[in-house]
């Protein structure tokens, strides 16, 4: 059986060949295609026969097991789902205690179907039920990705105990039928949309920070793999316009995950990308999503009509709203990111409704749909790493999702303005909250417990700067990063007491301060300085003597000399927010 027919039985569509088992609430595969029971089950009424033993051996069961009052004489793991049986696999719960410095997971809900497939672009995220069919549908799926090596670009590691940052590429390609006659038509496709997604260690949050196509910024240089297996060297561009960081020169994925990093100090674990065609097949495979508008729209350019109110769009429909920017705002890009934002937030919300995930059929057709659609880096290359991925980021709750904009100002270049720029004043403080995992949503006990600590930690005087002595070691990735600092500080800061001591005697995570007690109006100085998180800040017992100084010992979360180690407890003013639960009329 090939990849393509693998699943099918009788011409009879793979999702149809499973059925809601009333007494256990899962699905279950059908063999007996002469009944509308499933094989599954015994005793049960209408349940025409007991499953055999190659049967049992055949059955998926769904994340939370199968009941014991359903005779199942052998189980079998789906590919992507976790293991209740032993520690072994993907994250599997175990038995044995945790080991230390892992952080614990909170107790999961039973027989709640909720596992998501996160594919991107300017479609969204699209949820497929792993428990219906996913070990037979595998091959099938697997075969429809498509993906690219992204070198060091990237994590070698499909999830991580830590945050975990994903970036979402929409491409203006203009493959598939009917797509041809969209602006470039010989276009190989650049980042046109462009979302950072930044999912929080503990996976209580996320925050989703579009990137302005017209930003001018720095892409740096990257390597790209030939295909004789070669890696070339792409030059960089001291400035020049982000969606050139893709498809241009011989730059792939990995270039704009190289540029996201350069600017923003967070370095994307992995990238999902879509073209103009997955928006409407993908839109299609869900049966449509519902959007509102503040006043009806009748666009001639991308021929998108709308009456005033709710409408579901999709197909050509969906495409022609996202793309469009004369019919909102000022018909800039910032404008029909808005707009994107808020198509984005109700594609979540129906593909996590009961209508989408209790159907198997519908089911199937979007996962078939997202991963024909879908380019992925290598290491998330297949339809069982993608499923892994999907768990990992299905335990968000959609109301702690937040979209944000990346905060920029006209280019003062450009005497009348189409590009913009960084605002550095207001974006540092959010690229800091991404670099220090701060939520943007109330997760209140989390938030409530870290801003008392950090109010804790600032509250009683702090020392002129001028009287801060602090020694700076490097315990982290960067070279070069102690000196880096300490021209910073004096330069910068007026902190003219302090010294390179150079590398660190062994690496460490996270960034640390060593002080006296007699010392903590220094460390309440330089905390505030370099935006020090409470757990940064190590007092010792005794008082320091003479000219001893302070430890500071740079670590694994420092970005640059200059950059916050971690954010502050808010947004900073002027940084929309949107949630994804809220539906909201475009203007």
């Amino acid at each position: 059986m090939d990849a393509h027919s693998r699943g099918r039985a009788d011409d009879i569509d793979p999702a149809d060949q499973w059925v809601l088992n009333p007494h256990t609430g899962n699905y279950e595969l059908r063999l007996d295609h002469s009944t509308g029971e499933s094989g599954g089950t015994s005793g049960g009424p209408g349940a025409s026969r007991t499953a055999t033993a190659e049967e049992s051996g055949r059955r998926v069961g769904s994340r939370t097991g199968t009941r014991e009052d359903v005779p199942v004489q052998k189980r079998h793991e789906v590919p992507g789902q976790r293991s209740r049986r032993s520690s072994q696999g993907t994250r599997g719960a175990s038995a044995e205690p945790p080991a230390a410095g892992r952080r614990k997971r909170k107790p999961r809900k039973t027989r709640k179907k909720k596992a998501l497939l996160w594919t991107g672009g300017v479609m969204a995220f699209v949820v497929v039920g792993t428990s219906l069919g996913a070990y037979l549908l595998y091959e099938k799926l697997n075969g429809n990705i498509d993906a690219i090596d992204v070198g060091d670009a990237g994590s070698k590691s499909v999830v991580t105990d830590g945050p975990m940052n994903i970036l979402v590429i929409g491409t203006d390609k203009r493959t598939g039928k009917g797509n041809e006659g969209y602006g470039d038509k010989g276009s190989t496709g650049h980042a046109d949309t462009n979302i950072l997604f930044h999912v929080s260690e503990d996976r209580t949050n996320a925050t989703a920070m579009s990137i302005p196509r017209d930003l001018v910024t720095e892409i740096p240089e990257c390597e790209t793999k030939q295909q004789d297996g070669t890696r070339a060297a792409i030059p960089g561009a001291a400035s020049a316009r982000f969606n050139t960081s893709l498809g241009q020169n011989g730059r792939d994925p990995g270039c704009t995950m190289k540029t996201v990093e350069n600017i923003t100090g967070v370095k994307p674990d992995h990238f999902m990308m879509v073209d103009f065609n997955a928006v409407k097949e993908l839109t299609t495979a869900v049966g449509g999503v519902k959007v509102c508008m503040a006043k009806p729209i009748d666009d001639p350019k991308s021929h998108l009509k709308l009456p005033q109110g709710e409408s579901t769009v999709q197909g050509e429909k969906a495409l022609a709203l996202l793309r469009t920017r004369d019919s909102f705002g000022n018909r800039s890009d910032l404008d029909r990111i808005k707009v994107q934002q808020q198509f984005l937030g109700s594609m979540i919300r129906e593909m996590k409704s009961s209508d989408t995930l209790t159907n198997p059929k519908k089911l199937y057709k979007l996962a078939d749909a997202a991963t024909k659609a879908l380019t992925v880096d290598t290491a998330i290359g297949d339809a069982k790493k993608l499923m892994t991925l999907a768990q990992e980021i299905s335990e968000v709750d959609t109301k702690n999702i937040t979209f944000v904009t990346m905060p920029v100002k006209d280019n003062p270049a450009e005497p009348k303005p189409v590009t913009v720029v960084v605002d550095e004043t207001r974006a540092e403080p959010l690229f800091a909250m991404l670099r220090s995992d701060t939520s943007l949503t109330e997760v209140k006990q989390k938030k409530k417990a870290a801003q008392s600590k950090q109010a804790a930690l600032l509250k009683g005087p702090k020392a002129a700067p001028a009287d801060v002595r602090v020694d700076v070691l490097n315990g982290g990735e960067i070279p070069g990063a102690a000196g880096a600092t300490v021209t910073w500080l004096q330069n910068e800061q007026g902190v003219l007491k302090s010294t390179n001591k150079a590398n660190a005697p062994e690496k460490i995570k996270k960034t640390t301060l060593e002080y006296a007690p007699n010392q903590a109006d220094q460390a309440r100085a330089l905390a505030e300085m370099m935006g020090l998180p409470a757990t940064a800040m190590k007092q010792g017992t005794a008082d320091a003597e003479g000219l001893q100084a302070m430890v500071l010992t740079l670590g694994g979360d420092f970005k640059g000399a200059g950059q916050l180690i971690t954010g502050p407890a808010k947004a900073p003013e002027g940084v929309d927010q949107a949630r994804a639960d809220k539906a909201v009329c475009a203007k």
